[in-house]
């Protein structure tokens, strides 16, 4: 005998609920968007010093932004407080609404780590006061680490956003600034074990522009500490197969500086087992940087 139809009704109701449970994605994106805010340029006036970012650029990066849709997006070289709350107001002018967004406050005040999220964050940590040594002398990881904790099925997720030094510098004795990025990772590195404790049972990623290559001491540090696995950094292409996420115009050379590293236990919740980067509509117009994105399924396994 078939049971009453409103039972029925909900029986099946429940069995959406628990799949509505059980089931989840979630993509992350790590972007630098080249100075959103103040920076001297070369215009079509000539060269101006302290310029903000021309509204043409301003308009493909959005095109960019909302052709990822990410959940979750870690911004690098954004301006202050003021130009996060812009891109906010016009991203979600154009039906594309990030209801939550940190901007990491650390020691360079024009070119910031930021974030902004579909998802409520339940926890925020702005390290702003990590040290490192650097040719005998006590300095701080300028840009800081970004760390942010929400809730996804199964329990947490920790997002750590940030961006290394870049490569230009006046110092003769580190002319690309790799033993820089190689201490400022080493920092970096040290506090995300701090705070996670055994990485190979908590579930985190690392996202941002290491303004360094796969093979350099930098990600060599971000990814192992001695016999120490930390995170395991993905690989990742475009739609033609290519891997460079960084255009340097003035010279003509393409290089890959973004990259997603995930920790022992996020690894088998990568879709694809790698990531992807945005070869779409608009990336060339607004910045000098592509995207990278992960996607993440959460769904229990049986």
């Amino acid at each position: 005998m078939q049971p009453p139809l409103r039972r029925r009704i909900l029986a099946g109701l429940l069995v959406l609920i628990v799949a509505g449970i059980r089931a989840e994605t979630l993509t992350l994106a790590t972007y630098n968007i080249e100075n959103y805010g103040p920076a001297n340029r070369v215009t079509e006036a000539g060269y101006r010093k302290d310029y903000p970012k021309p509204e043409a650029e301003k308009q493909a990066l959005r095109r960019v932004i909302r052709s990822l849709d990410a959940d979750v997006l870690v911004l690098q070289e954004m301006g202050g407080p003021i130009y996060l709350e812009e891109l906010k107001r016009d991203l979600a002018a154009e039906g594309l609404v990030y209801p939550h967004a940190v901007l990491l406050a650390a020691d360079d005040a024009d070119r910031h780590v930021a974030l902004l999220s579909k998802r409520p964050l339940a926890a925020t940590t702005q390290h702003t006061d990590l040290e490192l040594r650097y040719f005998g002398q006590k300095e701080r990881v300028r840009r800081g680490l970004l760390e942010v904790r929400l809730s996804v099925a199964g329990g947490d997720l920790t997002i750590f956003g940030l961006h290394l030094k870049s490569r230009y510098t006046g110092r003769p004795d580190d002319p690309l600034s790799a033993i820089r990025r190689a201490a400022e990772a080493t920092a970096i590195r040290d506090r995300i074990l701090a705070r996670v404790g055994d990485p190979a049972a908590v579930r985190f990623a690392v996202l941002g522009d290491c303004n360094d290559d796969k093979n350099s001491k930098a990600l060599n540090f971000l990814q192992q500490r001695g016999k120490t696995k930390i995170a395991e950094l993905l690989a990742a292409t475009d739609s033609r197969g290519e891997t460079w996420t960084h255009a340097f115009r003035k010279n003509d050379t393409y290089s890959r500086v973004d990259h997603v590293l995930v920790s022992a236990a996020l690894a088998s919740a990568v879709v694809g087992g790698a990531a992807r980067i945005y070869d779409g509509e608009g990336w060339r117009e607004a910045s000098d940087h592509r995207p990278v994105i992960v996607t993440l399924d959460f769904t229990a396994k049986k």
